[in-house]
């Protein structure tokens, strides 16, 4: 326990001190930096704000996801899907593995307790985590102080959802969700619902709508990229990271783009505008992901989706389109995103941008200074989380060891008093 009543950010409430780092988020991320630990043989606590591991992938999904892309780049350190799993596991079956996962390795989170915040004390070179927990129906327990040399920020990129402004959206009347509270297309049988974004969660909530009857029309505001998922069977993105071992980035988008046109036809003509960067290129400069169809883009030439321009303004049961046309709508979906929630408690300014992403690129974007780290924030997804993973557990690890090491030096030939009480 550490109090100190004269420190001048004295906290009232309990202090503990964790022998080994705080991870901050208990999803795919914090899970592989956990697992990788466990195997360097460095004790940690996991602090999660929901009541379960995964809780975007648990609460936060629709019902008929599936992983994007193939599961060889999807699985997690020291431990690959079982294999009867099929290329594209569906949500349920990540799920599951997630489950066996955490089990596996015997990491066991501390649920309903949310970080405030983490500020990097100077004075003695420890981090401050700050944290306020919950039982299951709401009621707050004692906040708690937690003192820790090493703090890994696992809450990712997608931790907050994003919601625009739009204006009259108050008046309009009807059902609003973001996309995280959709699940399925069932209660919108026969309903006009007008689904704003076409990332791969607008493009696919709105391929679900119109497996349930609805109809779908879907904003389109910017360009996008439509890939399709597979070639000649074989996974898009698995024949990307082919051709990037022995050509430049360029020239892969140019490939990938000629094949995507011959493949899926000229998509502009359906409103479907192509960003002037190519694909590859937009998701590592901007973390833009391109769409992996499924299926969208055939019910979008059909007309069973239909697309359409950005918003003017929201009116009772309508809304007016940019281009002056009006619609009449029963229901609102935002497939507008996610963004990091770092800034809201990270109290640091040299790693990490003010959006919550870390200022260096990829791939050295996992560490910064005084014991600080961050993992899932590569824009590679699952495949980048587990790089980066892996490179955070080693890391401590070897400081553990050679510490651990020290001591053990220390305690069997004796030392100097300062060298002592630094142990």
């Amino acid at each position: 326990m550490i109090q100190n009543p004269d420190r001048e950010n004295f906290f009232p409430g309990r202090c503990i001190l964790i022998n080994g780092p705080v991870i901050v988020g208990a999803g795919p991320s914090g899970l592989a930096v956990g697992a990788g630990l466990k195997q360097q043989g460095v004790p940690f606590v996991i602090f999660e704000r929901a009541n379960c591991i995964a809780s975007l992938w648990q609460n936060h999904t629709y019902d008929r996801l599936k992983l994007h892309l193939p599961k060889q780049f999807c699985q997690l350190p020291y431990f690959p899907f079982p294999d009867n799993f099929p290329e594209y596991p569906t949500k349920y079956q990540f799920l599951d593995y997630l489950e066996s996962y955490a089990r596996k390795f015997d990491i066991k989170p501390q649920f309903n307790e949310k970080v405030q915040s983490a500020t990097f004390d100077e004075t003695c070179g420890l981090w401050r985590v700050k944290t306020a927990g919950s039982t299951d129906n709401g009621f707050l327990r004692e906040e708690v102080e937690y003192i820790c040399r090493w703090l890994v920020v696992a809450t990712g990129e997608n931790a907050e959802k994003v919601v625009p402004e739009f204006e009259g959206l108050e008046q309009f009347g009807g059902q609003v969700m973001h996309a995280c509270d959709y699940k399925s297309g069932e209660t919108y049988r026969g309903k006009r619902v007008l689904v704003i974004g076409c990332g791969n969660s607008g493009m696919e909530v709105s391929l679900d709508l119109c497996h349930h009857n609805s109809i779908p029309s879907m904003v389109i505001r910017n360009s996008v990229h439509v890939l399709p998922r597979e070639i000649l069977g074989k996974s898009t993105f698995d024949i990307a990271v082919l051709m990037m071992k022995f050509l430049p980035l360029w020239a892969v988008d140019k490939i990938l783009l000629a094949v995507a046109r011959v493949v899926l036809g000229n998509i502009e003509k359906y409103g479907l505008k192509r960003p002037s960067k190519g694909p590859l290129q937009l998701k590592n400069t901007e973390g833009k992901t391109p769409v992996l169809d499924i299926g969208a883009l055939q019910k979008i030439r059909s007309g069973e989706i239909k697309v359409v321009p950005g918003i003017k303004r929201f009116s009772p049961g309508r809304v007016e389109l940019v281009n002056g046309e009006i619609l009449e709508i029963d229901s609102v979906i935002l497939a507008t995103g996610y963004c990091s929630n770092v800034p809201s408690w990270l109290k640091e300014n040299e790693f990490f941008c003010r959006n919550g992403i870390p200022k260096p690129s990829f791939p050295n974007g996992w560490k910064g200074k005084a014991g600080l780290y961050a993992v899932g924030f590569t824009r590679r997804g699952l495949s980048g989380a587990s790089l980066d993973g892996i490179k955070i557990a080693n890391d401590i690890g070897r400081i553990w060891k050679e510490e651990t090491k020290h001591k053990k030096h220390c305690v069997t030939v004796g030392c100097h008093r300062r060298c002592r009480s630094h142990c």
